[in-house]
């Protein structure tokens, strides 16, 4: 990737391909009342949510990306080997490097790409979205693959009720692509409160040099204080869309799908009454699989493509918003095919592509 001051050109962006992947195994609400003490109405009365997709055994969330990067390229019609650039959003990777970007990149054959891991946490996704807009946009790259995956069960206390039902495991993934006579990105928007990072935080269990003291040992699973969160969310949120839609020049009335991060069902209530936009223009898929983090804003979009709730022209507005704490919105047009022009489609698996 180059880009040398006599290259340098604004393009226009678009969507024109997505994908997911989860793992096979499923874990239902009566499956987690056998661990911690709740129910199945507990959970779906405070969440949305009756089940969600965790890895098992040697399982690697990077197939997962695989996969979902996979099912991307050929709904747009290209090889991995077109991409020339690769940003996967994750906070919970296989190994801590090389980044999966690197991994994603040799398995789908491309090259000659740049890549990069990005850690934001559940807003990873759209932070990535926008970042790489920018690459293409200023001319650096020409088609970019965005992955958001993350595996939180595996940096779950399974023993507190508070947090274990509600994250599963995910990967997602966008192909965007340079054009000279259409851009389908209308406008972003972003912010970071550092101040509140700890109300939803994973720390690692750091070692030192073992001739030295050793650190205090620390929590390594998700620690979250879900008021403070929802408070955060229900806040942030709707202002954060008002003002991409602002940045835009439009208005609410102008927004075709919602796609918002699937955290809970309350959250997402709370932000549609504040917001006013019709439940219909929701995607919401939360119950099947609760709260996947990074994957879950590109998990929601695929589905909402392959069942025709978004059409090719449609204004979709994106949000993500957590750990951080921090929150971003992207709003664009999407200009991928629609339902009805997508003949490889298959019915939704028990496992592999949701």
């Amino acid at each position: 990737m180059s880009n040398s001051k006599q290259e340098r050109k604004q393009y226009g962006v678009k969507i024109i391909g997505v994908g997911s992947s989860v793992p096979p195994t499923v874990l239902s609400n009566d499956d987690m009342a056998k661990m911690v003490e709740t129910t199945d109405e507990w959970i779906q009365t405070r969440t949305g949510i009756r089940s969600r997709h965790v890895l098992s055994g040697d399982e690697m969330l990077t197939d997962l990306g695989i996969e979902a990067a996979k099912q991307a390229l050929v709904m747009a019609g290209i090889d991995g080997s077109d991409i020339d650039l690769i940003i996967v959003a994750t906070t919970t990777p296989d190994e801590r490097y090389p980044a999966m970007a690197s991994r994603i990149q040799t398995a789908i054959g491309s090259t000659k790409s740049f890549g990069f891991d990005l850690a934001l946490a559940c807003t990873g996704f759209v932070a990535a979205l926008i970042t790489a807009e920018q690459f293409i946009r200023s001319g650096m790259a020409k088609k970019a693959l965005v992955l958001g995956a993350d595996a939180h069960s595996r940096v779950m206390d399974w023993s507190d009720r508070n947090t274990c039902v509600l994250f599963g495991d995910a990967a997602g993934a966008v192909v965007l692509e340079a054009s000279e006579d259409f851009d389908g990105f209308l406008a972003n928007d972003g912010n970071l409160d550092g101040s509140k990072a700890d109300e939803l935080h994973a720390d690692y269990n750091l070692v030192n040099c073992p001739i030295l003291p050793q650190p205090t040992p620390r929590n390594p699973y998700v620690q979250m204080n879900g008021r403070e969160v929802f408070k955060f969310a229900v806040g942030v949120v709707p202002s954060s869309i008002r003002q991409t839609l602002e940045n835009a020049g439009e208005t609410l009335e102008d927004i075709d799908t919602l796609v918002l991060h699937q955290a809970n069902i309350r959250i997402m209530d709370a932000m549609n009454e504040r917001l006013g936009i019709p439940r219909e223009k929701m995607v919401i898929n939360l119950d099947k699989y609760g709260n996947t983090s990074a994957a879950s804003v590109p998990l929601a979009l695929d589905e909402a493509v392959r069942n025709g709730q978004i059409q090719n022209g449609n204004r979709v507005m994106t949000c993500g918003f957590g750990g951080g704490l921090a929150w971003a919105s992207s709003y664009f047009i999407w200009s991928g095919p629609s339902f009805e022009k997508i003949a490889y489609i298959q019915p939704a698996q028990e496992g592999g592509r949701a």
